[in-house]
């Protein structure tokens, strides 16, 4: 699928016409003057276009759009009535050219400057590669990508080829998160030992066998074969499309993939964690039968605990165990946060010597528990990012797509690649950890031999697992041809 050539669109319109401009002296009425107060000159306008416009892709294009301050040219999906939003992007940018597929779009349509990502998470990186390939600004939703080779290779693409980047955390951009870094900064809890960061997912049906192949089904107007991408060839999966695809490894990237970039961006950000040095887990198991688990190693598990270790930071001195927790478990109270503190169904724990400190997903709402002392609630400041759409979190990419890579718009993103990344592959080690943890040899007359229950060494740089060679296959994937990255 990856492809070499530049298209003539690396060179921004606004440039071309700023150059010639001063060249030929042309006395310039400003622009509020023409169009009025709050008027964008097309020349400050960027062209957009959204891979995935149905479901989050509907919003992620509409927030950058922002409301007439940019154009949005193209449109993609597979489905391209489906009921699940695409009608309603259509409907909304009526001007804008639909495609079916994302590599047909950028072959035809070179006036593209950024594009929004919305699509399941195995198609994350082949669309992101295609993009950045012919010099287009990314905006990606979580997780990153599907697969640890896949983060690294995105990572490393956008700063060589200097495009602005943002993962679609949302969460990272809420001031909040300002708050618990002070917190930490300061010292308020003393050196954290424990992190625990928890979900309430899956909220879809997940943990037992995949249905079967009904092509007889299939919506009349939806792409099935572009749908499935890199995944290996099948025929029609009822469900899967648009939202079921979360609970199957081929496609998704279960509980922990889908409010993992969420969660654990807040302590992730707040002690300036790097990649972690060991995964274990454990795996809920399911019984329909006496005796006799439920064994499908195609799908990710019901319920499933992960910890991770992390070396101490600039910010820690001890080392950092973080236990992540889905599939409706949650942490017990730690001793010094009260009795009658609520932890809700999704949340974040961070237990230090003198305290805790406790918020929501998305760092909302966070509070500081010291023994013998009132708690102390973050405050809400006068940041306008309280006010915009998902804290401004598309709206801050597309200005920093304006003025530039490595510019102070870019340096604020608060989900570029460059974090992003390790931040993604942190997440992914925890499912490297699940899909181990089900790797089974059948013995004839005795119980299956589970050989991948075990902690898990990792070399972070050069993305191994030192101690488990047969956990490497889920590093990365295995690729239908065309699609190979």
């Amino acid at each position: 699928m990856s492809s070499k050539y530049l298209n003539s669109s690396s060179i921004k319109r606004r440039d071309f016409m700023k150059k010639s401009l001063l060249a030929s002296s042309v006395f310039i009425v400003p622009r509020n003057v023409l169009g009025g107060v709050g008027y964008t000159a097309p020349s400050d306008q960027l062209n957009l276009a959204a891979i995935g416009v149905g479901g989050k892709g509907s919003s992620d294009i509409r927030h950058a759009w922002n409301n007439g301050s940019e154009r949005v040219v193209a449109l993609c999906d597979v489905h391209s009535d489906g009921e699940h939003g695409v009608i309603d992007s259509r409907e909304r940018f009526p001007n804008a050219k639909f495609y079916k597929d994302f590599r047909v779009m950028f072959d035809e349509q070179t006036d593209i400057d950024a594009v929004t990502i919305s699509t399941p998470d195995h198609t994350h990186a082949n669309a992101s590669i295609w993009a950045m390939e012919r010099n287009k600004h990314v905006y990606v939703q979580k997780p990153l990508t599907h697969n640890i080779k896949e983060a690294r290779k995105l990572t490393l693409m956008a700063r060589e080829k200097k495009l602005v980047t943002q993962m679609g955390n949302q969460g990272g951009s809420n001031p909040d998160q300002l708050v618990i870094q002070k917190w930490v900064r300061d010292g308020e809890i003393g050196d954290i030992s424990t992190v625990y960061v928890w979900t309430n997912r899956p909220v879809w049906p997940q943990g037992f066998a995949i249905a079967e192949e009904a092509p007889s089904q299939k919506p009349e107007n939806l792409e099935w074969d572009l749908w499935l991408g890199p995944a290996k060839a099948v025929a029609y999966i009822p469900k899967l499309h648009p939202f079921d695809w979360r609970g199957w490894w081929d496609y998704g990237t279960g509980a922990l993939g889908d409010m993992g970039c969420h969660i654990i961006d807040v302590p992730f950000k707040a002690l300036d964690l790097k990649y972690p040095v060991d995964v274990q887990c454990s795996v809920g198991t399911v019984y329909t039968r006496n005796w006799t688990p439920e064994y499908h190693p195609e799908g990710c598990p019901a319920s499933s605990m992960v910890t991770l270790t992390f070396e101490p930071t600039s910010l820690n001195n001890s080392k950092i165990k973080m236990v992540w927790m889905d599939g409706g478990i949650r942490p017990a109270h730690p001793e010094m946060l009260p009795v009658e503190a609520e932890i809700g169904s999704n949340g974040i724990l961070m237990v230090g010597e003198k305290g805790v400190i406790q918020s929501d997903v998305y760092a909302i709402d966070p509070k500081l528990y010291k023994p013998g002392e009132p708690v102390q609630v973050g405050e809400k400041t006068n940041n306008p990012r309280y006010e915009l759409p998902e804290y401004g979190h598309q709206m801050s990419w597309i200005e920093a797509c304006k003025a530039g890579f490595d510019s102070p718009e870019h340096k604020a993103l608060t989900s570029s690649f460059d974090y992003a990344g390790p931040l993604t592959e942190t997440v992914l080690m925890g499912n490297i950890a699940i899909r181990s943890y089900n790797l089974r040899k059948e013995i004839p007359g005795e119980w299956p031999q589970y050989y991948g229950r075990q902690k898990l060494l990792w070399d972070g740089e050069n993305m191994r697992i030192t101690n488990f060679e047969e956990a490497n296959q889920f590093v990365g994937r295995e690729y239908r041809y065309s699609w190979r990255i």
